[in-house]
């Protein structure tokens, strides 16, 4: 049989496929519709592939009727051959019906179905609903939920806001215009709802990206209650996603205000030391390392540290044995002990537990040269209290020395 030759000008310039959906952009080239809005959608610049020239938007492709009607034709003569037929797109999605949707999120009736609706939409359309003030809907929407504590329609609310976020001016505004959201995201946690650990692992997402939008004045005002209910989702451990999450929000958030002090109050060492001693993943432990040398950087977070009796352990058997970033943050931590809080017990501790050990072990080891000048700072200071114990090698002894 011979090879069936397929027309050029049916091949899409980006995916070098056969088009199923041709749209030619205003620089005249055709392309198959999911390729170009793809590429208008991750490239840093939108400009037409073929021609370099500047594509004002995916809303300017004019759908190709008459090439993918000869395209149709064509692969359905051919079928015999082993093309598939082309089947009829679907219409693309328009403004006026996405605002139709939007309006009918306002009545009690019809909410639920509406949201539906935008949830299939939201999958193949995310950018263009974002560009239609689809997210900023969401919100209001789920802050109404909070505000009449009804949990209908939430998963598919934060569905949609997840599927349709992007870091522009336009979400950034709607989370500070409307800083209830993060009440709202918080108190998804709490409730009895439907479909529990998929739902609060997706809000704990969303949560993230409101926190990393939202503005310094509204980071600054966060209460203890918010501290509090990041460390539940981590001690309830309900999935490895929510974990996450928790971490980088903290993280986030203790750089700003008093926020460093509430985290601490609300007995955070204690639980992250708990959390790493079940030996998490690798990522999970860099988080948790990260954070806990944002707080030992205050007096109550060492004081809080020292308090549990596994800390200085815990973070001497982590270092050589996880990751360059959690030895950084590992040394950085009995650093910070060493200096500010260095009682006869807490430096009988460390060499008892091995993590003057594991110091003289990073001088040693294939480590970065700031690491290695930092352990040996940690060292130095203290050297005559450890030098004639026999916890710790001689050979090892030498090399902090010098």
């Amino acid at each position: 049989m011979d090879e069936i030759e397929i027309p050029q000008y049916f091949i899409c310039p980006i995916s070098l496929q056969i088009m199923k959906d041709p749209v030619t952009a205003v620089t005249c080239i055709t392309y198959d519709r999911e390729s170009i809005e793809q590429w208008l959608k991750t490239a840093k610049d939108t400009i037409c592939p073929v021609t370099k020239q500047v594509l004002p938007s995916s809303s300017c492709l004019t759908p190709n009727h008459t090439l993918r009607r000869l395209i149709q034709a064509w692969s359905t003569e051919n079928a015999s051959g082993g093309i598939d037929r082309v089947p009829t797109p679907k219409s693309p999605l328009c403004k006026s019906r996405l605002l139709k949707l939007i309006r009918e999120l306002e009545v009690p009736g019809l909410y639920v179905n509406a949201l539906k609706k935008l949830q299939v939409l939201a999958k193949d359309n995310s950018k263009f609903m974002e560009e239609a003030d689809v997210p900023k809907a969401m919100v209001l929407l789920l802050i109404r939920c909070c505000n009449q504590s009804k949990t209908i329609g939430v998963e598919q609310a934060l569905r949609i806001l997840y599927l349709t976020w992007t870091p522009s001016g336009e979400i950034k505004a709607a989370v500070n215009e409307n800083h209830r959201i993060i009440d709202c995201l918080t108190w998804i946690q709490g409730c009895d709802i439907a479909n529990p650990v998929v739902v609060k692992t997706l809000a704990m997402q969303v949560l993230k990206r409101v926190i990393e939008a939202a503005n310094t004045r509204l980071l600054e005002k966060l209460k203890s209650e918010f501290m509090e209910e990041m460390l539940r989702v981590l001690k309830l451990k309900f999935s490895q996603q929510a974990t996450k999450s928790a971490l980088q929000i903290l993280i986030q958030v203790c750089l700003w205000g008093r926020n460093r002090s509430k985290i601490v109050q609300a007995n955070a060492m204690f639980e992250l030391v708990e959390l790493e001693l079940e030996k998490p993943e690798k990522n999970i432990t860099e988080l948790i390392f990260n954070l806990l040398a944002h707080l030992c950087s205050c007096a109550d977070g060492r004081a809080e540290f020292l308090s549990h009796a596994g800390s200085i352990a815990m973070v001497a058997k982590r270092i050589l044995r996880v990751s360059p970033a959690t030895d950084d943050q590992a040394v950085h931590i009995l650093s910070l002990i060493s200096k500010n809080a260095a009682t006869k017990e807490v430096l009988s501790e460390m060499l008892r537990v091995g993590a003057v050990t594991k110091l003289c072990m990073v001088i040693q080891a294939d480590c970065s040269t700031y690491l290695k000048q930092k352990a040996r700072e940690v060292l130095r200071p203290h050297s005559n209290l450890w030098n004639n114990s026999p916890c710790i090698a001689v050979y090892l002894l030498t090399r902090y020395q010098r």
